[in-house]
């Protein structure tokens, strides 16, 4: 496969996100999962994404597991400043002395005495923005860490936190069908020389077109309470992603494809991070990372899914994540 660069990390330029093997998703099948990781190092995925909060240390220990004998050839990331709550909430601590002990954390669960990338996962309001990227700094001079990330920051607060270190990567939500970064996070990245990580690439699976109604998100499913996925928003979607279906078609490839090749298109500084359990899956979006798209065909996916004529917010009212992150916290 072809690669990126984050910061001085070199990485397959297609990730693999790893959220989904451990939670929100359904129920988790960790012999299913490790075979997905093994094969994504024979298809040349080298970038493993995590977080402490995935399955609450669980999706480390998993990618610990798997992944330690062949830690010569993966870029192991993870996060830290999330915790999920006894109600079922997730909670922001991004305090110098947390961030501290759950790296120390991860480092065990992952097996490794080096994290290559480790973000930020989201600012915390009751910490100054430079105190917790001056903690990460300290893990860098620890060796602990190689390379800082942050996630879901908007454009001012990106500059406040390269103002204290150099910042390798933001991770952001960006498909087709989430585009708000476009405005001023994306060209403040460009500008400070960070690469973009985009998470969820498909539209939490619904670019690949395999879903044609919200009853097929089952049990323990996150999506059936988000937005895009309910009612007529969801309709309305499903006639753009049907839409990209017919281009893809066109093209001879899968609308996940067709997908994917658009954001890895929109510059060499994009490292998506499309997740699944499924190693056919996972074949499947590997695959997109060799198809080029000239200049109509980009219009073309364009004209058929504006970002303007996306239904719904990206995540219900009042869940942690739920701001825009282009606009000013």
């Amino acid at each position: 496969m072809k690669t990126r660069s984050i910061g001085a990390l070199t990485v397959s330029a297609l990730g693999l996100g790893c959220m989904g093997m451990s939670q929100s998703y359904g129920a988790r099948d960790d012999d299913t999962s490790a075979a997905t990781l093994l094969r994504a190092l024979d298809l040349g995925v080298t970038l493993f994404d995590s977080a402490n909060v995935y399955g609450s240390g669980h999706n480390e220990e998993l990618l610990g597991r798997v992944l330690q004998p062949h830690r010569s050839r993966v870029t192991l990331a993870t996060k830290a400043a999330l915790s999920w709550q006894a109600d079922g909430r997730m909670a922001v601590d991004a305090r110098p002395a947390t961030l501290l002990a759950e790296c120390e954390k991860s480092l065990k669960r992952l097996r490794t005495d080096v994290i290559d990338l480790y973000y930020l996962h989201r600012a915390d309001p009751q910490v100054p923005l430079a105190d917790s990227i001056g903690a990460l700094a300290d893990l860098v001079r620890r060796g602990w860490v190689r390379q800082i990330g942050v996630s879901e920051l908007n454009a001012a607060q990106l500059r406040e936190a390269a103002a204290v270190h150099p910042i390798a990567a933001l991770q952001s939500e960006y498909s087709l069908w989430t585009r708000d970064v476009e405005a001023e996070v994306l060209p403040t990245c460009r500008e400070l020389g960070i690469a973009f990580v985009p998470f969820s690439p498909l539209g939490r699976g619904m670019l690949t077109g395999a879903i044609a109604s919200a009853a097929q998100l089952g049990e323990g499913d996150m999506r059936a309470g988000f937005p895009r996925f309910s009612g007529a928003n969801f309709d309305r979607n499903l006639a753009l992603v049907r839409r990209l279906g017919e281009l893809a078609a066109a093209r001879g490839v899968l609308p996940a494809q067709l997908a994917l090749a658009w954001v890895l298109a929109q510059g060499n500084d994009m490292v998506p991070i499309p997740g699944t359990r499924s190693a056919e899956r996972l074949a499947v979006n590997v695959a997109a990372a060799a198809i080029e798209l000239d200049s109509s065909e980009l219009q073309a996916i364009a004209d058929c899914f504006p970002a303007t004529a996306i239904a719904g917010d990206r995540y219900p009212a009042g869940r942690l994540g739920a701001a825009n992150p282009a606009k000013p916290a």
